[in-house]
């Protein structure tokens, strides 16, 4: 539990530090880019969604225009047909009947020929004038369906050459002419100019990339803007874009034509009442154009921006780090003797403090070693100072590398003195370590003429808390340092050079 603590706190230590101000800069400035792009990602939805709405204006302009007049269109021709059937209207005077048959709605700009066939497509009544055109126009396929099927009603025609008028591109909306029993009669005709389309067309804004057609739903092309007139009456039936056109009664869709290979938002719309397609296609550069000369800028000054953000805060991160580092040494120097780099009596009061604790608490063996250098002052005294400070220095290395676990530490006590804490440690094995310790010291060989022994030497006195001996609890450790202090005081008196325990530690 205390390790698993301990590590949580270090992870928290490491990211609250250096490198989790870089992380948090790092997360920070990835959150300002990733809105930007929302943001910049909404703006082209609203640009895509500001096209369509273009695209469905522009539409519904065109169709408007030409179901009402195709609507016009279609009654003066059922007028036409009607006025054939009637023997009253073709027993009229010739210029009469001319006047009665062909309204003024046959003299609209766009309308070409007007024509009545009989049923082997000769023309018998013609707008034009009382005394007909000649022409056959059996062969057409307006007329070719009429005389095959009497339930086609209105007919559009795939585009064509007018014969009557010089090649001149058309459109016929056609009606059959039926007899009393049924039977085929002829057709009324009406010639649509497709300049008309062209220059509706040609009147709407569609952007420099933009397309508008007007196309059959059998896939052929009546109109398209720009204008092609090679393109006019192409079948495009296999096209991706027109099998989408078949789809539904409209719709919106981006693709590519397969026309020119520009890729376009496109808008379709099929006619109601007539076999026709409007479609309005506004081109993709076209339609982000202005959100792109702003999202570039925009995209780009946030990357900057966060990139800048996470710069600061890794010149931050260094600086923290060199305090941290600076602090760090501050606070080692503060809790580590400078001579021998073991703990200093301040870290040894915070170490006791924490292993009592925890001896207390888990009800183990705690020990202490006094560590006292023999006949120290006469040393000095005789090698000097610094010969003094590095047998200081060899000592406590001989401590260091003698003490068991990471978890014993050893701290210089004041002087010559040394103190080691070993937890979890109980008397045998404490004299064991010990009597290793002043074997060691002793085998350094450091001379030392004021000494019995000739070289340097120390003497150790250790006391061990014995939780299963000290029934009553009242033992505390400054009783365990007491103790270790005594017993290093009989080792002196006992000759130097020895390990001897204390008593008082283990029992109140």
């Amino acid at each position: 539990m205390r390790t698993r603590i301990r590590r949580v706190r270090s992870v928290f230590s490491r990211w609250g530090g250096p490198s989790g101000v870089v992380l948090g800069a790092i997360v920070i400035a990835m959150i300002m880019v990733a809105l930007s792009v929302v943001s910049l990602y909404q703006g082209r939805l609203s640009a895509f969604e500001r096209a369509e709405d273009i695209s469905k204006s522009l539409a519904l302009i065109a169709e408007r225009d030409i179901t009402r007049n195709f609507e016009i269109y279609a009654l003066s021709l059922q007028a036409v047909v009607d006025g054939v059937s009637n023997p009253v209207t073709m027993g009229l005077p010739p210029k009469v009947r001319q006047d009665v048959l062909f309204d003024r709605a046959t003299t609209a700009q766009y309308l070409g020929s007007v024509l009545v066939l009989d049923e082997k497509g000769k023309i018998v009544l013609d707008a034009a004038g009382p005394v007909p055109r000649h022409g056959n126009f059996y062969h057409r396929e307006y007329f070719q369906i009429h005389r095959n099927r009497p339930d086609v009603g209105l007919y559009i025609s795939d585009p064509f050459e007018s014969q009557l008028r010089g090649g001149s591109p058309s459109i016929a909306l056609s009606r059959r002419i039926s007899r009393p029993d049924g039977s085929f009669a002829g057709i009324a005709l009406m010639a649509i100019n497709l300049e008309y389309f062209h220059d509706l067309f040609a009147g709407l804004a569609l952007g420099p990339h933009g397309s508008m057609s007007l196309i059959g739903e059998d896939g052929v092309m009546v109109m398209r803007q720009p204008f092609d007139p090679k393109i006019i009456g192409r079948n495009i039936r296999s096209a991706s874009t027109f099998r989408r056109f078949m789809s539904a009664p409209e719709g919106t869709f981006t693709d590519t034509a397969s026309i020119d290979g520009v890729r376009r938002l496109y808008y379709f719309k099929h006619l109601k009442g007539l076999p026709l397609i409007i479609m309005t296609a506004q081109g993709e550069d076209d339609v982000y154009a202005s959100w792109q000369h702003r999202a570039l800028p925009v995209l780009g000054l946030m990357v900057v921006l966060a990139l800048a953000f996470v710069a600061i805060a890794i010149m931050l991160s260094m600086q923290l780090r060199r305090r941290l580092l600076a602090e760090s040494e501050l606070k080692l120097l503060a809790r580590v003797d400078g001579l021998t780099g073991l703990n200093n009596r301040l870290m040894l009061g915070e170490i006791l403090e924490r292993e009592w604790r925890e001896a207390r608490r888990e009800r183990r063996a705690l020990s202490l070693l006094f560590v006292d250098i023999d006949h120290f002052k006469a040393y000095n005294d005789t090698y000097g100072h610094q010969a003094g400070d590095n047998a200081l220095l060899e000592v406590a290395r001989c401590i260091s590398a003698n003490i068991r676990l990471p978890s014993d530490s050893a701290a210089r006590y004041g002087g010559e003195e040394f103190l080691i804490v070993l937890p979890d440690t109980p008397a045998n094995e404490a004299a064991e370590i010990a009597e290793r310790i002043r074997n060691a010291i002793a085998n350094l060989d450091i001379a030392h003429a004021s000494s019995e022994f000739g070289r340097v030497t120390a003497s150790i006195g250790f006391a061990t808390w014995d939780p299963d001996r000290d029934v009553d609890e009242q033992t505390d450790a400054a009783k365990v340092i007491k103790a270790a202090d005594e017993a290093l005081y009989h080792a002196k008196a006992a000759g130097r050079n020895k390990v001897l325990p204390g008593e008082a530690a283990t029992a109140n």
